[in-house]
Formats: structure tokens, sequence, C-alpha cells
């Protein structure tokens, strides 16, 4: 099975470093990691340097798997695609990216069913460009799920959603991480989402990580003072989950 660290990575753009000491324990297959932190922190710096679209010092180690175009696919905020392609057309060029272009009734059965998991199947003959924000995040998830990744990192996947499909795709997504042994990355502004749907968290502040482990021992009121700049309690739910209650901007 597949296993993902970090040690000490970091990122440049030319002479200028963005991002630096990154660290992890070895994150498993089937686990869900939160990556949070303010704006402009450097979260989607961390996932371009892990999926090798940018360079950097340090190590992202690998193991069970042999790394090839498809092990690490990389969801971003703006996928940029073309707005003439209809939503089939673009998830099914994304299963052929790095393979031969002719077209197998398996491939298209697959498209079939990742349309029917995020129930976007009434979507499947309009043009991209005729969606919305959210409509197209939900596109961009089967774009990134037609490819089996190993491992997938989702750049604020939920920031155009409601909140129900916020909810359904993060369970979906979770669930899917443990039936086929996936490792997930996902950046989150939502600390409830992260405390419920993550094993992990990765905290990002001022090009640097401040802290990572288990969420639980992540989330914490001394944290979200000190790089939210909020005065914050951690209360546990009638259903036992903990959750983040906010009570002023310090």
């Amino acid at each position: 099975m597949v296993a993902l660290a970090l040690q000490d990575v970091g990122a440049a753009y030319g002479r200028r470093t963005v991002l630096s000491c990154v660290s992890t324990d070895m994150l498993q297959s089937g686990s869900v990691t939160a990556v949070i932190g303010p704006n402009a922190a450097g979260k989607s710096t961390l996932f371009k340097r892990i999926a090798s679209l940018i360079s950097g010092p340090g190590l992202v180690e690998l193991s069970g798997t042999e790394r090839g175009p498809r092990t690490i696919c990389y969801m971003p905020q703006d996928t940029g695609a073309n707005a003439v392609l209809t939503v089939y057309e673009s998830i099914l060029l994304s299963a052929k990216q790095g393979s031969g272009w002719r077209v197998h009734d398996d491939e298209l059965a697959e498209i079939d069913a990742i349309l029917k998991a995020l129930r976007i199947e009434d979507l499947a003959f309009r043009e991209l460009g005729e969606l919305s924000g959210g409509q197209r995040q939900l596109v961009s998830l089967a774009q990134a799920l037609v490819r089996r990744p190993e491992v997938l990192l989702m750049d604020e996947p939920t920031s155009a959603l409601d909140l129900h499909r916020q909810v359904d795709v993060l369970t979906f997504i979770s669930d899917l991480a443990v039936r086929k042994g996936m490792i997930v990355l996902v950046a989150l502004h939502d600390l409830n989402h992260a405390l419920r749907y993550c094993q992990n968290t990765i905290v990002i502040a001022d090009g640097s990580m401040a802290i990572s482990g288990d969420t639980s021992a992540v989330i914490t009121p001394e944290m979200l003072r000190d790089i939210y700049k909020v005065a914050a309690r951690i209360e546990t739910c009638s259903q036992g989950r903990a959750l983040v209650i906010v009570d002023n901007a310090i």
C-alpha cells in the first residue's frame, strides 16, 4: 500500500523561497489529511511542490508504489478547462492523459460510474462554460478521480459548493480513500470539516509549516489564537463530534 512522507519540503520561484520546512510523519493509504492556514499561507504551493509542478528543497518520499504520471494527481482551485468541451469530453480527455487515444468500453463505463457517484449525470453533455462554479468543481473532481491516483491533492474542493454538496463530497472522498487505499490531502478553510473528515492536519502559515499531526491534537484554541488570531473553543456536540466555536477576532 502507498505511503507518503514529507521531509523539510520547500519551494521556490527562481531565487525567491516561498515555502520551507514542511515535514510530516508517514501518511498511510486510506487516510485524509487537511492542509489548513490563512489565505496566501502557501497551501497551494505545497500541493504544487508535492506534485512536482515546481521545484524546491527537501524530499517527497513515496513508498509502496512506483511513481508514474498518474501516481499523484493535483486538483487545483481553478482548472482552466476548455469551456468549449462538454463535461463528458473533459473527463474523457483527463482519462486519456498519458495513454493512447483509443477509447475502450471499460473507460466509458468508469466515467459513467464517476458521474453517477458524484450525482452529476445530468451535466454530462453540457458545455463547461455553461456551468456554475460549484458544478465546475464537481467536474474537476471527476477529472481527477478518472485518472485513478494513489495520492490525490485537492485544493479547496468545496469552496464553491453549497452545504449539502460539501458534506456529500467530503463523505464520498473519505469513504473512497479507504476503499481504494488512496492518500488524500485536502486544503480546507472550514476547520469543522477538518475535524470531522481528516485524520491528520498540516498547518501552513507565512510560508512554512507551523505544526502537523493528529487533527484533534493540532486544532486547538492555542493554534487558533496564534495562527488565525481568533479567540475560540473546541466543544463537543450532542453526537460526540468536536466543533470549533469562535468567540471573537483578536
